[in-house]
């Protein structure tokens, strides 16, 4: 599941802390009593949402290393090229002056030169060009032990960041194992309570911190695929679907579309687990097939508010929210949620 915005939930546990080299102390500690199912589903999304995001720039890093590296062998080549051109060029003229008796000293040159000056000269031409030679071998030579020395350096990085990153994907799994586990025992709570027609009773969790100026209406579900649309026909639905679908997995946080006060929450019949919302403007929010809710009846909630947690309680056949806009509390009075949320400024 996409891991966007999860990690504002709760505190990274110890695990991943020590694994990204954070101080244990800032983990949630163990003691006491085992927390609801709720809130350990909220608590194991934060991680795996951290824990995927340390993935994903530990990836995104090791490419970028790789990619280093790759062009770095490329100059590394290329350098190589030119420093034996440069050695082909030394060993030219070394054979010119072998062949033309470089080696005589200078002043048995002189004695045998007819033109003195002239052979001046050309020794100064010859030393002048030997040492431009010399140093350009040097500059070629240095320049291939640097490139040579962080071409090393970035495979360096690269393996180490390769390495962390595959230690991460262990701690990754491990954690969404984890939530899987305990999704379903959500569930399985939920169900009970279906069952039993009584509700658990709201599960606090740590709600996101919300901008002073933010939008007045948003989508049920932050990360989600469409799935049935408002009128649809199907053999679960005794007429015609009534909501919009959100598909979500198990535990996914579910939020208030506006600012309202909590109509109702029940637990039992086709819809499971379902929160009304009463809107100022007279509209009512319904989400149901919950496996789990954050606020009681009468509460007052803001816009993007936690209220529950997506399941698949009731008349359901996998995990999602089914969302409705109703004219009236009572089924049977709903509007289309897309067009209704579009005219608010939120679009599917």
């Amino acid at each position: 599941m996409s891991s966007r915005h999860r990690d504002r939930f709760l505190i990274v546990p110890v695990m991943l802390c020590t694994l990204l080299g954070t101080p244990a102390s800032t983990a949630v500690a163990s003691d006491g009593p085992a927390p609801p199912a709720g809130a350990e589903v909220a608590r194991l999304y934060a991680e795996a949402a951290k824990a995927t995001e340390q993935y994903e720039q530990g990836r995104r890093a090791a490419e970028r290393q790789r990619a280093t590296a790759k062009r770095l062998e490329g100059r590394v080549a290329r350098q190589r090229e030119r420093l034996g051109a440069v050695h082909d060029a030394i060993g030219g003229v070394a054979r010119e002056q072998y062949r033309t008796g470089g080696s005589l000293a200078h002043t048995g040159r002189l004695l045998l030169a007819d033109d003195p000056d002239a052979l001046l000269r050309g020794y100064r031409l010859a030393a002048r060009a030997e040492k431009a030679v010399s140093r350009l071998l040097d500059r070629e030579r240095t320049a291939e032990r640097d490139l040579v020395a962080a071409e090393t350096s970035a495979r360096a990085a690269w393996q180490n960041l390769a390495a962390r990153n595959a230690r991460l994907a262990v701690v990754k799994r491990g954690i969404e194992t984890k939530l899987e586990s305990a999704q379903w025992k959500l569930q399985a709570e939920a169900d009970r309570s279906v069952a039993a027609g009584r509700c658990a009773g709201a599960v606090r969790i740590e709600q996101p911190g919300r901008a002073p100026r933010g939008p007045e209406w948003v989508t049920p579900v932050e990360n989600y695929a469409l799935s049935a649309g408002f009128g649809g026909a199907g053999e679960r639905w005794a007429s015609r679907h009534t909501g919009q679908d959100f598909a979500v997995d198990i535990g996914a946080p579910v939020r208030s579309v506006g600012a309202g006060r909590v109509a109702s929450v029940s637990c039992g019949g086709a819809f499971g687990i379902e929160v009304l919302v009463q809107h100022p403007d007279g509209y009512y929010s319904q989400y149901a097939h919950l496996a789990g809710v954050t606020v009681d009846q009468g509460e007052r909630v803001a816009t993007g508010q936690w209220i529950g947690q997506a399941g698949t309680t009731g008349n359901s056949t996998g995990p999602h929210l089914h969302f409705e806009v109703r004219l009236t509390p009572y089924l049977g009075s709903g509007v289309d949620p897309a067009v209704w949320l579009r005219e608010r400024g939120v679009i599917l």
